[in-house]
């Protein structure tokens, strides 16, 4: 008898399913594959193929308003009836909403369904309709081990100050923030171009846009790049609260992403002539590309710009340049008004073990 892994995403009128055989490796082509659609209407279809793409099923499930029990129901009977030779082990369910808990696939036991069905305020045109293909399917097959793999896994290694609105931080501990989602087909973009990379070098020499992709590629697995991105927005944001102050001047500090959103912030507000006056900008390895032109910059701020940076700092370097695609970073390379270069301090530093800090 062949064993397979059955593979679910629910959504809110339709049913994806695909099996795959439980070898060693497991191949990515499944041995069928099709959906379920007009789940809740009077035509409710269900189509499936198999491996060479020839249509096996093409039939009108029965009822009114076919739920997703039902449709589950009637899968499974199809599945029984014309594959009588194949045993299900496991199902793996697509799920849009990990919340904090999750970050990997994980088996779903009945504390795992609650918490599931807790973040359906987060998520809530999908996530309700994935926690009911889970429990339809705990019905059908009670023996068979359900696992969940979540959307937001993928994103859940962005550091926290990237996944926070500029909101209060009690709002923040509600679970308001910035989960990310998408996240299993950007792991299988990002991993079949990282398999392909050595094989592809040469090609990539002579086709030019395959070298674009690759790079696109190691940039849209670096989550670092995303948080680059929510921090120019936090930048904006924060230079619209100050706007509306009603203080005069302030100073500004910020360290990597902080950095950066605050050279954002100073940018917004040297363009309003209302806006408080930024006495002094201080960042510490600002996560910037080298500008073509810091006059903006420079102009919005009364006293100087000082970026300390470190010549040393690999670890960020090699961040920024792969979130930038390559880009030479503000962290390494500085135009500012006063760049402080704290090379000799950082090499001190490691030297004696200790963590570096410039507050």
């Amino acid at each position: 008898m062949s064993r397979g892994i059955l593979t679910i995403n629910a959504g809110s009128s339709s049913i994806k399913f695909a099996l795959f055989r439980l070898d060693h490796p497991i191949s990515p082509k499944a041995e069928v594959s099709g959906q379920i659609d007009g789940i809740g209407t009077d035509a409710t279809k269900m189509v499936a193929k198999n491996q060479a793409g020839e249509r096996i099923a093409d039939q009108m499930l029965s009822g009114e308003k076919v739920s997703h029990a039902q449709a589950f129901d009637a899968l499974l009977k199809w599945f029984t009836a014309s594959h009588a030779d194949w045993e299900i082990v496991a199902v793996g369910h697509r799920v849009v909403h990990g919340g904090d808990l999750y970050s990997q696939p994980t088996i779903i036991d009945s504390q795992v369904l609650e918490h599931l069905n807790s973040f359906v305020p987060l998520a809530p045109l999908h996530q309700p309709h994935n926690v009911a293909g889970i429990r339809a399917l705990q019905a059908l097959l009670p023996k068979v081990p359900q696992v969940a793999c979540f959307d937001t896994a993928f994103h859940r290694s962005q550091p926290a100050v990237a996944q926070m609105f500029g909101l209060p931080r009690w709002v923040t501990a509600e679970g308001v923030k910035r989960y990310g989602f998408h996240g299993l087909s950007y792991k299988y973009i990002a991993g079949a171009f990282a398999a392909g990379r050595k094989a592809s070098k040469t090609a990539a020499k002579k086709v030019p846009f395959l070298g674009g992709a690759l790079t696109a590629a190691e940039v849209a697995k670096n989550p670092w790049h995303t948080a680059v991105v929510r921090a120019d927005k936090t930048g904006v944001l924060l230079a619209g609260i100050l706007a509306r102050t009603e203080i005069d001047r302030c100073i500004l500090v910020g360290h990597s992403l902080g950095g950066r959103a605050m050279i954002t912030a100073a940018e917004s507000l040297g363009t309003d002539p209302d806006a408080p006056r930024i006495q002094t900008l201080h960042t510490l390895g600002a996560a910037e590309g080298k500008k073509g032109d810091w006059r903006p910059l420079n102009d919005a701020v009364e006293d100087a710009v000082h970026n300390y940076f470190s010549r040393n700092d690999k670890v960020l370097e090699l961040a920024y340049r792969t979130a930038q695609a390559g880009g030479k970073a503000a962290a390494v390379v500085v135009d500012v008004s006063k760049g402080q270069d704290v090379t000799a301090l950082v090499r001190r530093i490691d030297a004696e073990k200790a963590a570096p800090t410039f507050w």
